[in-house]
């Protein structure tokens, strides 16, 4: 309080001063001229910074570079993601293992082939080997298909199954 005091009572006392001296005239001569102390440092006013712009804003853009995309869900539902645009392209390719049935198996050439009804409600012939949007097929039995399936569940430590395919509809997933 006293140095709030100090500092209000010396510049009021200097100004005086100061303003009493320069009205003097020059014959006449002061008495006895105070000790002039300097000022406290405190007295004097903080020069005044120009405010600084505040940083720029910046925007954030997530570069995958190979990473899986952090705003997925990591249990997976079971739907495989189709592809952009809605439309597909044809064959046994842009089929899953979940939506083909088999319809028949035929021998040609001393191997087996398999007649499958995909969902778009079309027969596609299939040979052992072949690939589907999910998996490829590992056999063709006179009972029905086995096709390996990619497993695409992050959690799961078993990225394939044996999933079998049998004619009359009847299906049997070995993990």
């Amino acid at each position: 309080m006293r140095t709030l005091a100090f500092i209000l009572v010396v510049p009021i006392a200097l100004s005086t001063m100061s303003t009493a001296l320069s009205a003097q005239t020059p014959a006449q001569k002061p008495a006895a001229p105070a000790p002039q102390t300097p000022p406290p440092q405190s007295a004097q006013p903080p020069a005044e910074k120009p405010p600084t712009p505040p940083p720029p804003q910046e925007t954030y853009t997530y570069q995958p570079q190979g990473r899986r995309d952090p705003f997925l869900n990591l249990l997976g539902t079971g739907v495989e993601p189709r592809t952009a645009g809605g439309k597909r392209s044809d064959g046994p390719g842009s089929m899953t293992t979940a939506e083909i049935s088999v319809r028949g198996i035929l021998q040609s050439r001393g191997a087996l082939v398999a007649m499958i009804t995909g969902p778009d409600g079309k027969t596609y012939v299939v040979h052992q080997g072949d690939k589907l949007q999910d998996g490829t097929i590992k056999a063709i039995t006179p009972q029905g298909l086995i096709v390996i399936q990619e497993v695409n569940d992050p959690l799961s430590l078993v990225k394939q199954r044996e999933v079998t395919k049998l004619l009359r509809g009847l299906e049997v997933a070995k993990e």
